[in-house]
């Protein structure tokens, strides 16, 4: 989608009332909705982090979204694919703040330059305990992104009509933290595949957006 289309179903995009958890679930293993009501006392102690699902556009003026390929390490979300964000901090005043310096610190787009249009539904990470704040941002020219070396590996750049597409909706079996060699549904884009939370919250931003085309 040309992004100065894209800009103009922004304000719909704003007001959409959101379909929360139900497009959320869409995209999460089979036992997810079980295991999150038997987890409601550990998520009123969770951690809190937030996260930006940034919208731009490309050399050709078409509207792309940033994802990043984390680090190998020693954790949960090691080798993963996600969006831009983190844990809050104390200087954060709220989680938008926390989006948004994250977000600069992880890709190198500067917090001024970054329009927040909404956030959306938070959703909790049972392997890290943490609640996650997703925002959806634009930002109105071409970025330089700049990736932090220490926690992202790759940077990837994901045309919006790939994303809105059925093909990039897969079942991939995996091991996650509910069981091994299960199968999950998934993103494939730019040849990785896209599960988990940030395919849940993937999910909510690929509703509103095909709702606010149609509409």
């Amino acid at each position: 989608m040309n992004f100065d289309n894209f800009t103009k179903i922004l304000p719909k995009i704003a007001k959409i009332p959101l379909p929360g958890t139900a497009s959320q679930l869409k995209m999460a293993p089979s036992m997810r909705e079980k295991e999150l009501q038997a987890m409601k006392v550990r998520m009123q102690n969770a951690r809190k982090s937030a996260v930006m699902a940034l919208f731009y556009p490309n050399a050709h003026r078409e509207t792309n979204f940033v994802l990043i390929l984390r680090k190998t390490y020693n954790g949960v979300h090691s080798n993963q694919v996600g969006f831009p964000g983190g844990k809050a901090e104390p200087e954060d005043i709220d989680y938008e703040a926390t989006a948004l310096r994250e977000t600069e610190e992880e890709v190198g787009v500067h917090v001024h330059s970054i329009e927040i249009v909404r956030k959306i539904t938070a959703t909790y990470i049972p392997p890290s305990n943490f609640i996650v704040q997703p925002f959806i941002g634009i930002v109105q020219e071409t970025p330089t992104f700049i990736p932090q070396p220490s926690e992202v590996e790759d940077i990837l750049e994901v045309p919006l009509s790939d994303f809105l597409s059925e093909r990039a909706v897969i079942e991939k079996e995996l091991t996650t933290s509910y069981m091994k060699k299960i199968q999950v549904p998934a993103f494939y884009l730019n040849k990785h595949v896209v599960w988990g939370a940030t395919a849940m919250m993937l999910s909510e931003v690929k509703d509103i957006i095909s709702e606010a085309i149609s509409n």
